[in-house]
C-alpha cells in the first residue's frame, strides 16, 4: 500500500525581549539555575502579571511578515496542568483570541518547485521552568529561570508531506523570526524548538489518521531523522494490523528513536479559563502600521532584489537571503568587489567550507566582508590570478592581514610583464623538445602540459591570459 505522511509543526519561538512576559525578571541566557524568576513568575499570593509590551510588538511583527491576520482585540487564558517546573499549576497562554491568526509561508522543494504551507495561528505564551535529571542521582532539580520567558507559539496546517519538507518549513519560520528580530533563533539554548505532529494515511484516503506529537525536538537535523523514524514506526503497526495510539513522544537523538511520553491531552484535560489578572489586548490600525514600517526587507523580497539587482540565479540568490547575517555579508563584499557573481562564488564557497569546518557563524568570519571584497578587487583588476587568490585567502583566513599586506609581504604580484613571460615560455618549450613535436604533429591536448609547466616556473604568478596567448603564438609558429 502507498502511504501518505501528513505533518503539522508547533514552532516554539522564544522572543527576543530583556524582561519576561508579565514580569521585569531577566531573559538572560546562562544564569546560575534560579537566580532569575521573581515572585510574579511564582505566582506567590498579592502578585499581579503585567504585560510586556515588547512581547505584543514583536508577535505583530511576525503576523505581519507572514501576511497574516492580525487579532485587534487578544486575549490570555489559563491552561492548567501539573508539572514540577510549573510552580503556579498553571501556564498563562492564548486560547480562542490568538494574537495572530491565519498566515502563510512559502518553501521551496527540493526538485526547487514552491510550496505553500499554512499557519492557522500564532499565540502568546509564558515558558515553563526547565526539569535536570543528569546531574542529581534518583533525583530531579528544577531551575525556574526560563518559567515566564516570552514565547510565541506558531502552528501550521498540517500541509507537510515529509520531513524534508518540515525542515524546509522550519528554516523558513527560523529565517523570518530571525531577519525580523522576533527571536534570536537559538536553538541550542532552546530559543527556537518544535512539536512535531505526524500521522500516516492511504494514499488518496481523506480522512486523517492518528496522530502523535513527538515534543520539544530543538535541530533541523532531529527533526528530521525523528519524523523519519515516527513514519516507519506508524506503517509498520498499521500493516502488522495494529492501530495507532494518540500519544505524546520524546525523540531520543543517541538511540535515533521516538518513545512513548504520555497519553495526550485534549483541550479539556486543561480545563482553560480566562486569566483574571489580565485584561484583554486591543491594539488599533495605527498601533499595526507603525509596526509594520519598522519591517526590514524579508527573505523572499530580498532573494528576488538579489536576482534582479545582481543578477543571480534563483539558487544563490535564496542561499544568500537565507538569514540577514549571510545576506548583509554578501552585499558588502559585492559592493566594495563590484562583481556580484564573483563575490557570491567565495561567500557561498571558500568562505562558507571554511565557516562550516570551525563551525563558525558567519558574524564572526575571520575574513571580513569588506577584505573579501578587496581580494575579489584584486583578481579583477589582475594583481593576483584566482590561484593565488587561494593563498591570500588561507593566509586572512590565519589571520596575516588584509589582502593587500598579505600580497606584499609574500611577494604575490602576478607577473604581467610580457617579457619575463616569454622568456619563460622559451625555456619551457627549449626543455620539452618531444612534447613540442608531439603537440605539433596534432596532439593539441598538450597545450596544457605548456601551460602548467610556465605557471610552474612562475610560481603561479604567470598572467594566465597572457600566457595562454603567448604561448600559442610560439607553439603554433
Amino acid at each position: 500500500m502507498e502511504w501518505e505522511i501528513v505533518i503539522g509543526l508547533e514552532v516554539h519561538a522564544q522572543l527576543s525581549t530583556n524582561t519576561k512576559i508579565f514580569s521585569g525578571a531577566s531573559t538572560k541566557f546562562g544564569a546560575a539555575p534560579n537566580t532569575q524568576a521573581c515572585s510574579v513568575d511564582l505566582g506567590l499570593p498579592g502578585v499581579l502579571p503585567v504585560f510586556n509590551e515588547n512581547a505584543l510588538r514583536k508577535a505583530v511583527s511576525f503576523g505581519l511578515a507572514i501576511g497574516a491576520e492580525i487579532g485587534k482585540r487578544s486575549a490570555f487564558d489559563r491552561k492548567n496542568y501539573f508539572y514540577p517546573d510549573l510552580p503556579k499549576g498553571y501556564q498563562i497562554t492564548q486560547m480562542d483570541h490568538p494574537i495572530v491568526g491565519k498566515g502563510e509561508v512559502e518553501i521551496m522543494l527540493e526538485d526547487g518547485t514552491l510550496k505553500r504551507v499554512g499557519v492557522t495561528r500564532a499565540h502568546l505564551e509564558e515558558d515553563a521552568g526547565k526539569s535536570l535529571h543528569e546531574d542529581f542521582q534518583g533525583m530531579t532539580g528544577i531551575d525556574l529561570n526560563r518559567a515566564g520567558t516570552p514565547l510565541l507559539e506558531i502552528v501550521s496546517e498540517p500541509d507537510i508531506r515529509s520531513a524534508k519538507e518540515a525542515v524546509a518549513y522550519l528554516k523558513k519560520i527560523h529565517s523570518i523570526i530571525t531577519y525580523v528580530g522576533v527571536s534570536d533563533g537559538n536553538m541550542a539554548e532552546g530559543s527556537m524548538r518544535c512539536d512535531a505532529n505526524v500521522s500516516v494515511r492511504p494514499k488518496g484516503q481523506q480522512e486523517y489518521g492518528t496522530r502523535c506529537e513527538i515534543k520539544n525536538v530543538n535541530s533541523f537535523r532531529f527533526v528530521e531523522r525523528a519524523i523519519n523514524y515516527e513514519v516507519e514506526r506508524q506503517i509498520a503497526i498499521i500493516e502488522d494490523g495494529g492501530t495507532i495510539v494518540q500519544e505524546t513522544r520524546l525523540y531520543d537523538s543517541v538511540l535515533d528513536e521516538t518513545r512513548s511520553m504520555r497519553s495526550k491531552e485534549v483541550a479539556n484535560d486543561y480545563r482553560y479559563f480566562p486569566e483574571p489578572d489580565l485584561l484583554p489586548v486591543e491594539i488599533d490600525d495605527a498601533y499595526i502600521e507603525a509596526v509594520r514600517a519598522q519591517l526590514p526587507e524579508l527573505p523572499d523580497a530580498k532573494k528576488e532584489r538579489f536576482m534582479s539587482q545582481y543578477g543571480l540565479s534563483e539558487y544563490d540568490a535564496l542561499i544568500l537571503s537565507t538569514t540577514r547575517d549571510i545576506a548583509d555579508f554578501f552585499e558588502t563584499v559585492a559592493d566594495v568587489s563590484k562583481e556580484p557573481k564573483l563575490s557570491a562564488n567565495w561567500v557561498m564557497g571558500d568562505l562558507t567550507a571554511v565557516l562550516n569546518k570551525t563551525n563558525t557563524p558567519i558574524g564572526k568570519s575571520p575574513v571580513s566582508a569588506a577584505d573579501l571584497g578587496q581580494l575579489i578587487q584584486r583578481i579583477t583588476d589582475n594583481t593576483i590570478s584566482s590561484k593565488i587568490a587561494k593563498t591570500v585567502f588561507e593566509a586572512m583566513v590565519n589571520g596575516e592581514g588584509s589582502p593587500d599586506q598579505v600580497i606584499e609581504k609574500q611577494g604575490l604580484k602576478q607577473v604581467s610583464d610580457t617579457g619575463a613571460i616569454e622568456a619563460m615560455i622559451d625555456e619551457v618549450i627549449a626543455a620539452s623538445p618531444q612534447q613540442l613535436a608531439d603537440y605539433r604533429g596534432g596532439k593539441d591536448k598538450l597545450f596544457g602540459y605548456f601551460v602548467g609547466q610556465v605557471m610552474k616556473a612562475s610560481k603561479g604568478q604567470a598572467n594566465p591570459a597572457l600566457v595562454n596567448d603567448i604561448l600559442k603564438q610560439k607553439l603554433d609558429g
